[in-house]
């Protein structure tokens, strides 16, 4: 697995989910916050989203895509001005009626939030990705797929969408990864010394890793990986190992009824033991408690 499959894997819950929206004329509507990430997909026409909080209202046309990724409440609406028009999105049933058409598709995914991988964890409220001639062939090519699926309702389509959603989800943070002049991941994945080292991590995170190993693996001398990785990353080595196989240990337990045996075992810790005092420090609740659904922490 790469960094940004994991990431992705080990905070999503179940299939994401949509809505289509077509409306006209005068139109407002809000969408609460939610535990997870909001997106939308502008199939036709045009028209305004306006974050909670006072951000700078967004122009969306036909084509773009915006990805909400901590579930921040918003407004899309006809126009920028006045929000508290606004009706809860669920009452958006009227048909659409003079002025412009607008047709979205807007949707959400389920996310944990209690884990989020750091690569995740820096995207901004909102990814805005227009719709650029050239730009992101494999967005845009998920996006006409979208359409289909929503418009036709082929056989195959209760697969075909949920599927296409994962798929848009990975192009948009990678269209994001492409154009943020200030995201520090992007950076990180672009490092060949520090991708090497991660990718190892990633591959087989229940190896008995050392930095000398690692920096093998990395084809550079043990003190090199060591600055570069802890530069760019955030955390020296051995301490991102550690957080990331407890948060494996955490979506295991989350996801299945495995074994608190196999549960350490794949994480890389010897003994149900030794895992529980590394989750314990950790999460601040054992891993029976976790998986029961108990109280943790985020650090």
């Amino acid at each position: 697995m790469d960094v940004v499959s994991d990431a992705i894997s080990a905070v999503r819950i179940g299939q994401p989910s949509s809505n289509r929206l077509r409306v006209g004329g005068s139109w407002c509507t809000r969408l609460a916050p939610y535990e997870g990430a909001g997106f939308h997909v502008v199939l036709a026409g045009g028209c305004w989203l306006v974050p909670d909080g006072g951000g700078e209202p967004v122009t969306l046309g036909a084509g773009d895509v915006v990805l909400l990724p901590h579930g921040a409440g918003h407004v899309l609406a006809d126009a920028p001005g006045d929000t508290a028009r606004a009706v809860p999105f669920e009452e958006m049933t009227r048909p659409a009626g003079g002025g412009r058409e607008v047709e979205l598709l807007c949707g959400k995914y389920r996310l944990d939030h209690t884990r989020v991988h750091p690569l995740l964890a820096e995207l901004p409220q909102v990814v805005h990705l227009p719709n650029r001639v050239g730009a992101h062939p494999e967005l845009r090519s998920a996006v006409d797929l979208l359409a289909r699926e929503v418009d036709e309702r082929r056989p195959g389509a209760c697969l075909a969408l949920p599927s296409l959603l994962d798929l848009l989800l990975i192009y948009m943070v990678r269209a994001w990864m492409t154009e943020s002049a200030t995201g520090s991941w992007p950076a990180v994945l672009s490092d060949p010394v520090t991708t090497a080292a991660l990718r190892a991590l990633h591959s087989d995170p229940a190896a008995p890793w050392t930095n000398d190993r690692l920096a093998a693996e990395a084809g550079v001398s043990r003190a090199t990986l060591a600055r570069r990785f802890t530069v760019l990353v955030g955390r020296p080595p051995m301490a991102y190992l550690t957080w990331w196989r407890l948060t494996l240990a955490a979506t295991r337990l989350r996801d299945t009824d495995a074994p608190l045996a196999a549960v350490a075992r794949e994480a890389g810790y010897g003994t149900p033991y030794a895992l529980s005092h590394a989750f314990s420090r950790e999460f601040g609740v054992t891993p029976g408690r976790f998986r029961a659904g108990g109280s943790s922490s985020s650090r």
